[in-house]
């Protein structure tokens, strides 16, 4: 005879169910880790929905341009490198106006390799993009969301804004002389004997 004692209690139950589906959550978004090209057309097909919606229902403006806004802020992050060299090259003032001596090679920069690490990498990226869209899109469905604005003016405030920000991260990486992005392995021809 079994002590009820030792019975699963309902919370217990649903504990496990959750742990569960966040197992196989995680199981499906690790497979899909690989395939960069199918998750981004994945998540553009979500957006142009989202685009479509919007469009369509002439509405839901402050939601749209709150998701832009994020977006932006995500693509900002993802173009920075993790250890900012701005930052880097204040230290190594600092420390050299406290007379401090650098732990550093004596190897001149441009001979020295550095790879691009990025604050945000690409899958991170991805995403909090998809899963902004996703929240996004669910907020179209309750009216509570469509706060009567004038779109015109949203539009040209984030078009200034991503002028803005744009061209200081270009100018950024023009001056510490980074290129965020990655061409691929140089592969160079045979030579015929």
């Amino acid at each position: 005879m079994e002590d009820p004692a030792d019975a699963p209690t309902p919370f217990a139950n649903v504990a496990a169910q959750t742990t569960l589906l966040a197992q196989r959550y995680q199981f499906y978004l690790d497979q899909s880790t690989p395939y960069v090209f199918y998750r981004w057309v994945g998540s553009a097909t979500l957006l142009f929905f989202f685009m479509l919606r919007i469009i369509l229902s002439q509405g839901w403006y402050i939601v749209c341009y709150s998701l832009g806004i994020y977006l932006l802020n995500l693509f900002l992050a993802f173009l920075q490198p993790k250890f900012d060299p701005s930052l880097e090259q204040d230290m190594k003032e600092r420390e050299s106006e406290e007379g401090g001596v650098g732990g550093e090679l004596p190897t001149r920069q441009d001979e020295e390799f550095r790879p691009f690490i990025r604050r945000l990498p690409e899958f991170k990226f991805w995403y909090s993009a998809t899963k902004a869209t996703v929240i996004a899109f669910v907020c179209t469905w309750f009216s509570i969301f469509d706060v009567p604005v004038f779109w015109p003016i949203l539009l040209l405030y984030f078009c200034i804004l991503f002028a803005i920000t744009m061209r200081r991260q270009i100018q950024h990486m023009i001056k510490y002389r980074y290129l965020p992005f990655d061409l691929g392995k140089v592969r160079y021809a045979r030579r015929s004997n």
